[in-house]
């Protein structure tokens, strides 16, 4: 197998660090986006939404979305499971994950590429060119600002994410919230004790250096 990814892509990033903590090892292959070698006609090839990441199997078919390919990877390598044991442990895991996902990471997207200079033209990856929405921007600093409001609720709550295990939810929530400070200064507001208690243990993981 190999993975075609971005050092600098949050959803690479979310793929990088399932591996790590998974100890699946496989060909990485970098994507130059800041060159645009994303719209090349030969990573079309591999992916035509001519987003990162995507997952080539051995028989030379690709796997785009990182749920799906997270998914593949777990069926194939099931020990320590990050999708859950039990059939409710799985349903509670992608309930969590998902809002991880809406809440968090694409509120930090919508505001990154309707508000960065570079992404004029491209406010929604993909194959199709957007126009910046301005008033996006504003909206999505709202709605980062909810989801740290949400999270401090569910995380005084429980250990985790999604309950007591690490999973998933953790990842894609600790990458939305790196993005969100490194590229929107939007960090976990100081008075979230249990937030910052969860983001201090999370990161403290080896998988986050990857």
């Amino acid at each position: 197998m190999k993975l075609y990814q971005s050092s600098g892509s949050p959803n690479s990033r979310r793929v990088r660090i399932y591996l790590a903590e998974k100890g699946i090892t496989m060909s990485v292959v970098p994507v130059d986006l800041g060159g645009g070698e994303q719209f090349s006609e030969a990573y079309a090839a591999i992916n035509p939404r001519r987003v990162v990441p995507a997952l080539v199997l051995d028989d030379g078919s690709t796997i785009g979305e990182v749920p799906a390919i997270i998914r593949y990877l777990e069926e194939t390598h099931p020990n320590l499971p990050l999708l859950g044991d039990t059939p409710k442990e799985k349903a509670v895991i992608a309930m969590w994950e998902r809002r991880m996902e809406q809440e968090g990471f694409a509120a930090v997207m919508e505001t990154v590429r309707n508000g960065a200079s570079g992404l004029k033209g491209r406010a929604i990856a993909g194959p199709h060119g957007y126009d910046q929405i301005p008033e996006l921007v504003e909206r999505g600093r709202r709605r980062i600002a909810n989801f740290y409001g949400d999270l401090e609720t569910r995380l005084a709550e429980a250990p985790f994410i999604a309950g007591y295990q690490f999973s998933v939810a953790d990842i894609t929530a600790v990458v939305a919230i790196d993005f969100a400070t490194n590229a929107l200064s939007l960090s976990i507001p100081a008075e979230n004790v249990a937030s910052k208690r969860w983001y201090d243990s999370v990161t403290s993981r080896p998988s986050m250096s990857f």
